[in-house]
């Protein structure tokens, strides 16, 4: 179980209304409401959804992501080559690592927005060069 919410502010309902994150123990979880009932959907469930998706977008176009990875750190031996593509392929381990509260605003800025069911299934991420629709979630 995660213990952070790792796209806390960018998760929304299917009515348009942002997920609150609270705790369950050392668990974090995004809040949902059904009517007035909040239901409590454990962030990992949702985050690994995220991930995955991102880590499928990569992959579509990995020689180009790599090598745009690569001219971002100004380096282009072997040796950070293999780092940068380990790091894709262990993508979905980086759930419960937060990501900076800076980032996270600049990505809702961008409109970078993930909406879930009261299950939570991820059922559409919204990527800043458009919406990106996930038929059934996981």
């Amino acid at each position: 179980m995660a213990r952070v919410a790792m796209f806390a502010g960018l998760v929304f309902d299917q009515t348009g209304q942002v997920a609150e994150v609270t705790h369950v123990g050392e668990n974090a979880c995004y809040v949902v409401y059904e009517d007035d009932f909040k239901r409590h959907i454990d962030a990992e469930l949702v985050d690994r959804q995220v991930l995955r998706f991102m880590r499928q977008q990569v992959e579509s176009n990995r020689d180009l992501a790599v090598g745009a990875m690569l001219d971002m750190m100004g380096r282009d031996d072997l040796f950070t080559k293999v780092a940068v593509e380990s790091t894709i392929d262990r993508m979905e381990e980086a759930v419960g690592q937060p990501i900076p509260e800076d980032a996270r605003q600049w990505l809702g800025m961008l409109g970078f927005k993930i909406v879930i069911d009261d299950q939570g299934m991820v059922v559409d991420i919204q990527m800043p060069a458009g919406a990106i629709d996930d038929e059934g979630g996981e």
